[in-house]
């Protein structure tokens, strides 16, 4: 039996491929994001530029306007699926143990090149305008909301008091070692993790 045409087009039909974003593949989508991170590491937030970005990601500037319309855009989406997974939140029953252990993992995400190089630009620019506000309040607290969990189950198990000062302890996870890692530039050793490990329970008791 013949197909007639209108058989013919509902073929064509069926596999033809959706369009727009239902056709946007991960491995373009990482290729760009690693690319506005070196970019920025580089150049610094004000001079980012969209063009710049898709050519050194490989792709067409239609691709990358496909999943961003604008550079704060693209930038808010990076860094907030980066952010919130960076550092996992440990759990190994003992909160000296978690906060050795989130030290460490702090430690060694601070000293990524481009960690190092943007997160000083990111808090600059903060400095320099509201662009970046909501974005860095919004993956603060995501963070902060993440550590608490640490808190909440030392709490439960009787390690801290209800009393603790969970803003304060929250601030001494991170504050020590961006001093240290990012500001003075200097290498974290075991020595390190413990002082700061002693300094956050004593803030914790």
């Amino acid at each position: 039996m013949e197909r007639n045409s209108s058989d013919e087009k509902n073929i064509v039909r069926r596999r033809r491929k959706p369009a727009g974003a239902a056709v946007l593949q991960d491995t373009v989508t990482d290729a760009i994001q690693r690319a506005l991170f070196e970019e920025w590491a580089e150049t610094g937030y004000s001079a980012l530029r969209m063009e710049r970005i898709a050519a050194r990601a490989g792709v067409g500037k239609a691709a990358l306007y496909r999943r961003s319309k604008s550079k704060f855009e693209l930038v808010t989406e990076a860094v907030k699926s980066t952010a919130t997974n960076i550092t996992p939140i440990p759990d190994t029953g003992s909160f000296e143990k978690d906060v050795a252990r989130l030290m460490w993992r702090m430690a060694a995400t601070l000293r990524h090149p481009l960690v190092r190089r943007i997160l000083p630009d990111l808090h600059a620019e903060h400095a320099r305008s509201n662009e970046l506000a909501e974005l860095l309040e919004s993956v603060t607290k995501d963070r902060r909301s993440q550590a608490m969990v640490m808190l909440d189950r030392a709490i439960e198990r009787g390690e801290l008091s209800e009393d603790t000062d969970r803003s304060m302890v929250l601030d001494m996870f991170i504050a020590p070692l961006y001093w240290h890692v990012v500001v003075q530039h200097r290498t974290v050793r075991s020595a390190d993790i413990r002082r700061f490990t002693k300094l956050v329970l004593s803030v914790s008791n």
